[in-house]
C-alpha cells in the first residue's frame, strides 16, 4: 500500500497566530471577538452545530483549525436565497459542503417514503431544517452567494452519491451528485488526508483544477481525460474482470511494459514474489477502469448492477484502481479510496480541543435547547471506524472502508477523562465505547501483504477469513482500565456487537455480560431464513443461538438477569413470503413480540439497493456469462406492509392482513385460538381496519372510517454512518 504523507506534518498556515477558537464561528460578531477579517474555509452543513468530534463539520473545522486555517460555520441555512450564505463573507479558499452525518433524504424520509416528523440533529428535533438533496441546494446557493468560488462537497450524502445511483426517492437512476451540484471537488469516504492537502494547496496558490491527484477525491473531466500519457484505461462498459488484472509473470516471459511503470524497472531475472508485487502495484496505480456510463445504467438495469460491484470491487486502498464513468460529454473521474489513518493520527484528530458542547446560539436563541443525537452520544466515546463487515444494505464499508482505523487505548482514557471532568450532567455512566460495531477495535488482517491483495467484500461472510485477527484482548484490557477510572460508575455498550467474532472470544463476551450490558443486549441477526441472510451477507441464525447460550450462562454465573433484543430486517431483497412467515413462526417460538422493526430502506450506492432495483446480485459475476439469477424484490407497498405486519405478528392491526396471506399461502392452519397458532380467528373491536378484507360479493359493508398509519417510529440515530449505531 502507498505510503502517506503524515496529517499533522504540514507546516501550518500563517492564521494560526489567531489561536483556538473556543466555538468555531457561525456570525461576523463570533469573527470580530476572534480578530478575524475573513474566513479561509466556510463549512455549510445540514446539522446543527456541536463542537464534539462524533459530528463531522466538528471534527473538519478543528482539524482545520489545528492546520492554522480560519474557519468558520454555516448551520442549517434557509436555502431558499443565497443571503444566509453570505453571512461570514467570501471564504478565502472554499465552501465545504456537507447534508450532515446522515443523508437528507435518509434523515427526512422514513423507509415508506413519509416525511419524518422530527429531525434528530436539530435544535428540539424541529423538521424541515434542510432541504431534500442538500448537498445539490447548499452547493448552488453557494454559487450564488460568490460567482467563481471554489466549492468542495463531502460528507455522507455526497460520498455514496458519487457515481450514478439509484435514488429510491424518485424511484430513478440519479446523475453523479457532482454533476447535479457543479461542484468543483467531491471527496469520499473519511477525508482527513485530501482536506488537509488540498486546502494547503490552494493556500500556496495552486488552482482546484489543477489539484487532480489526491486519494479519496473526484471531479469532473473532459470525456477521455488522462493525467498523463502513461496511464492506461479498460473498458469495463461490457465484460467483467474478476479477480486480479494482472497475472502472475511467467518466469520464461519477456518483461512487459506494466513492469517499467510507477517508480523504477525491475530486472529481467528478479521474479521474485516481491518484485511481482512491486510490478503489480505500479502497474495499477496507473490504470483507470472505465464503468458504463449514466446513460447507459439509467436504462439498463444489468448495466447498472454491473457498475455497482465494479465499484466495490475496487475498494480496498491496497489495490483499488481509478475509476471513471460518463455522463454525457465529460467525465465523473474518481481517484482510489483514502489511506487509513494511522493510530497516532486518530489520536490528535479525536484529541483536538472541542468544547464537547452545541454552539452557544442554540440556547441564546431557543431557551434550553434540545438536540436529541447531541443527548444520546454525548458520554460515548468513538474508539474505531471503519468496518470490514459488508453487510450488503449498510453504507458504512462504502463510507469509512473495510479496514479498522483505531485509537489508542491512552487516547481513548483521556477522553473519558473530559467527559468526567467538563461535561455537564455526567452521573458517571459512559453510555458506549464503541463504533460501527462494538468488537472490531484493534481487529486486523494477519498480514498486511495480502491485506493489500485482498479485494473480498467481507472479511466475515460466509464465514470468519482465516487471514483475519479476532483477538478481542486489547478491547477486554480496555473496558477493565476504563471502568476503573476514578468517577466512573459503568461503562455501558450500546454499539451493536459482531455476535459471530465475539463467539471467537468467549473471554469477551464474559467481560461484557458480567460488566457492561445494562439489562437489555441489542444485536442484529436480521433474519432467521438463509435466502434473506445470503443477500445480507449475515451469518446464520445458528451462530445467534450459541451467542444466546454464552449470554445466558455467562449472565447466569453474574447473578444478573439479562435479556438480548434482536432486530430484523422486513421486504430486504431476496426475502420471500415465506421467508417472513418462517421469522414469524420463529418469534413466536422464542416468545418475542418485537416494538421497533425496521422495512428495508435502500440507500445510494448499498449493494442491496443495486439488487432492489435490478433485481441482480451484484455479490456474483454480472456480465461475461456469469450465472446470476434474479433476486426476488419487494416494491408493493402492501406487500411491505405484510413483511413488516409479519414482524409485529401479535398486533391486532396487522391480523386481517395476515389473515388474507396465510390463507393465499395455504397456511390458514396457523390462523386460530391455540399455542400452535400465528394469529387468532377473532378481531378485537376497533382495531385492524388498515388492512380490513375486501367484503365479500353480494355483502354490503356500511362505510367506516380508516385509520391513518401511523408514521415509523424513530430514534435518536448516534452519527457515525447512514445506519447510525444501529446493532450490526
Amino acid at each position: 500500500m502507498d505510503t502517506a504523507k503524515p496529517l499533522f506534518s504540514y507546516r501550518r498556515f500563517w492564521a494560526k497566530r489567531f489561536g483556538v477558537a473556543p466555538f468555531l464561528p457561525m456570525s461576523r460578531k463570533e469573527m470580530e471577538a476572534l480578530g478575524w477579517d475573513s474566513c479561509d474555509v466556510i463549512l455549510v452543513t445540514g446539522d446543527a452545530y456541536i463542537d464534539h468530534p462524533s459530528f463531522g463539520m466538528a471534527l473538519v473545522g478543528r482539524l482545520l483549525e489545528a492546520q492554522g486555517f480560519r474557519v468558520g460555520i454555516i448551520s442549517q441555512p434557509d436555502w431558499k436565497s443565497a443571503d444566509p450564505f453570505r453571512v461570514l463573507g467570501r471564504p478565502n479558499l472554499y465552501f465545504g459542503v456537507t447534508a450532515g452525518n446522515m443523508d437528507s433524504m435518509v434523515n427526512r424520509y422514513t423507509s415508506d417514503r413519509r416525511i419524518r416528523s422530527d429531525d434528530a440533529y436539530t435544535a428540539n428535533a424541529e423538521p424541515n431544517k434542510r432541504p431534500d438533496r442538500a448537498v445539490v441546494a447548499y452547493s448552488q446557493r453557494c454559487r450564488e452567494a460568490y460567482a467563481g468560488v471554489n466549492v468542495v462537497i463531502g460528507g455522507i450524502e455526497a460520498s455514496l452519491r458519487r457515481i450514478a445511483h439509484y435514488d429510491y426517492w424518485s424511484d430513478k437512476v440519479r446523475r453523479s451528485v457532482l454533476a447535479d451540484s457543479k461542484a468543483d471537488m467531491l471527496m469520499f469516504g473519511n477525508a482527513e488526508r485530501a482536506l488537509v492537502a488540498l486546502t494547503h494547496r490552494l493556500a500556496a496558490g495552486e488552482a482546484i483544477a489543477e489539484i487532480r491527484d489526491l486519494r479519496g477525491t473526484a471531479f469532473m473531466a473532459p470525456f477521455g481525460w488522462k493525467p498523463s500519457e502513461e496511464w492506461a484505461e479498460i473498458d469495463s462498459t461490457q465484460l467483467e474482470i474478476l479477480g486480479r488484472v494482472d497475472a502472475h509473470p511467467d518466469p520464461y516471459a519477456v518483461v512487459t511494459p506494466p513492469f517499467e511503470k510507477g517508480g523504477g524497472t525491475y530486472p529481467l531475472h528478479d521474479f521474485s514474489q516481491e518484485a511481482r508485487r512491486k510490478a503489480r502495484q505500479a502497474a495499477r496505480a496507473h490504470t483507470v477502469l472505465r464503468i458504463p456510463a449514466y446513460d447507459l445504467v439509467e436504462k439498463n438495469p444489468v448495466l447498472y448492477a454491473h457498475a455497482s460491484r465494479m465499484l466495490h470491487l475496487e475498494s480496498n486502498p491496497g489495490n483499488a484502481r481509478a475509476l471513471v464513468q460518463a455522463h454525457g460529454e465529460r467525465d465523473v473521474w474518481l481517484n482510489p479510496p483514502p489511506l487509513p489513518l494511522a493510530t497516532e493520527e486518530l489520536d490528535r484528530v479525536y484529541d483536538m480541543p472541542y468544547a464537547r458542547a452545541p454552539h452557544p446560539s442554540y440556547n441564546a436563541n431557543s431557551g434550553d435547547a434540545k438536540i436529541p443525537a447531541w443527548e444520546m452520544i454525548r458520554f460515548s466515546i468513538n474508539i474505531m471506524r471503519g468496518c470490514f463487515g459488508g453487510c450488503t444494505f449498510c453504507s458504512i464499508t462504502e463510507h469509512e472502508g473495510r479496514i479498522i482505523q483505531s485509537r489508542s487505548e491512552t487516547s481513548i482514557l483521556n477522553e473519558i477523562e473530559a467527559i468526567r471532568d467538563k461535561t455537564p450532567g455526567f452521573t458517571g455512566v459512559i453510555s458506549d465505547l464503541g463504533g460501527p460495531t462494538a468488537n472490531m477495535y484493534r481487529l486486523a488482517c494477519k498480514d498486511p501483504v495480502i491485506e493489500s491483495a485482498c479485494r473480498r467484500l467481507s472479511c466475515v461472510f460466509p464465514d470468519i477469513c482465516e487471514n483475519m485477527g479476532t483477538d478481542h484482548g486489547p478491547l477486554v484490557q480496555l473496558y477493565r482500565k476504563a471502568r476503573a477510572l476514578p468517577g466512573i460508575k459503568k461503562i455501558l455498550i450500546s454499539s451493536g456487537v459482531r455476535y459471530d467474532l465475539a463467539l471467537r472470544s468467549p473471554e469477551y463476551v464474559k467481560e461484557l455480560v458480567t460488566h457492561h450490558v445494562g439489562g437489555y443486549l441489542k444485536i442484529a441477526p436480521e433474519h432467521t431464513e438463509e435466502g434473506p441472510l445470503n443477500h445480507m451477507m449475515k451469518p446464520g441464525i445458528a451462530a445467534y443461538d450459541r451467542f444466546k447460550l454464552m449470554f445466558e450462562r455467562f449472565s447466569k454465573e453474574a447473578g444478573k438477569e439479562q435479556y438480548l433484543i434482536p432486530y430484523f430486517i422486513a421486504a430486504h431483497p431476496g426475502t420471500t413470503d415465506e421467508d417472513m412467515l418462517n421469522l414469524a413462526l420463529w418469534l413466536k417460538h422464542n416468545n418475542f413480540r418485537l416494538d421497533q422493526v425496521q422495512t428495508f430502506l435502500p440507500t445510494p450506492m448499498a449493494l442491496a439497493t443495486t439488487m432492489y432495483h435490478t433485481e441482480r446480485n451484484p455479490l456474483k459475476k454480472v456480465l461475461g456469462g456469469g450465472d446470476n439469477k434474479t433476486v426476488s424484490v419487494v416494491r408493493a407497498g402492501r406487500t411491505r406492509k405484510l413483511h413488516k405486519a409479519f414482524l409485529r405478528y401479535h398486533d391486532a392491526e396487522n391480523w386481517p392482513l395476515l389473515r388474507d396471506a396465510l390463507q393465499a399461502m395455504g397456511r390458514a392452519d396457523l390462523i386460530g385460538n391455540g399455542k400452535k397458532h400465528l394469529i387468532p380467528t377473532f378481531q378485537p373491536a376497533g382495531t385492524g381496519r388498515r388492512f380490513e378484507s375486501a367484503t365479500p360479493a353480494g355483502e354490503r359493508r356500511p362505510p367506516r372510517p380508516v385509520a391513518r398509519t401511523k408514521p415509523e417510529s424513530r430514534r435518536p440515530v448516534k452519527p457515525s454512518g447512514p445506519r447510525g449505531k444501529r446493532p450490526r
